[in-house]
């Protein structure tokens, strides 16, 4: 039988320039996102797909383009 992964990674590109914003889903649900650049509903919709519970954000660094949703 296939082990459940530990983690699911969903890449959401954002914004014009297509930034990558990632969630990253543990096997329980709950979800970080990463670097959140832009278009906040199209991130809570790809989390929702996911059925992921969003419990942090992350940032890699303070541009705009990575922490302007």
């Amino acid at each position: 039988m296939a082990e459940t992964p530990a983690f699911t990674v969903q890449i959401v590109p954002v914004t014009p320039f297509e930034q990558n914003c990632s969630i990253i889903r543990a096997a329980n649900g709950k979800a970080a996102v990463v670097d959140p650049g832009g278009e906040p509903d199209k991130i809570m919709a790809a989390a929702r797909e996911l059925k992921a519970e969003i419990v942090k954000i992350w940032l890699t660094h303070g541009h705009l383009d990575h922490a302007g949703a």
